[in-house]
């Protein structure tokens, strides 16, 4: 491989990271909330899942991270714990009506629009993309690194009020 080859594919991965960084300080900006933050609410708000377990393994998060962003979302008034009817030993997790229109208002998450624009590919073309991803992620010892499928940068460390 050539030189002028290294550069594009570290130029590309630096355009991916760039990406990121910039979507996620934009929708911190306009709308205060983290990807993160955002798709626990759509977890929430779909009505498909209630408590904190669920939603981890829906939006590929770990349960202590989940339940730090339902604490900060809690705090903030968007989303309500209510004991389970049945189980009082179940604690479920609802929006409010003001969770329910800062979700309405949120800006498209980044991987939103990636899916959407993924899903048109041809499943070759998919199929390449994923292989190319994954031996890039080997090249850069990073294959064992855990990683949601959150496209944000510091979703663990960034701490929101």
């Amino acid at each position: 491989m050539n030189e002028d080859k290294h550069r594009e594919v570290i130029a590309s991965i630096r355009r991916i990271i760039r990406a990121t960084d910039v979507h996620s300080r934009q929708l911190v900006k306009y709308s205060g909330m983290t990807s993160a933050q955002i798709l626990i609410m759509n977890a929430i708000g779909s009505g498909r899942f209630h408590n904190t377990s669920k939603i981890a393994e829906e939006v590929a998060l770990s349960p202590a991270t989940v339940t730090n962003i339902v604490e900060r979302l809690e705090h903030r008034h968007y989303i309500e714990r209510q004991r389970d009817e049945h189980d009082k030993r179940k604690v479920n997790l609802w929006l409010t009506e003001t969770g329910r229109e800062v979700l309405d208002n949120a800006p498209t998450l980044l991987q939103q629009s990636f899916i959407e624009r993924f899903d048109r590919l041809e499943s070759w073309e998919q199929n390449m993309i994923v292989a190319a991803l994954q031996r890039v992620a080997s090249l850069m010892n990073a294959e064992k690194l855990d990683a949601s499928p959150v496209l944000d940068v510091g979703v663990l460390t960034r701490h929101m009020n």
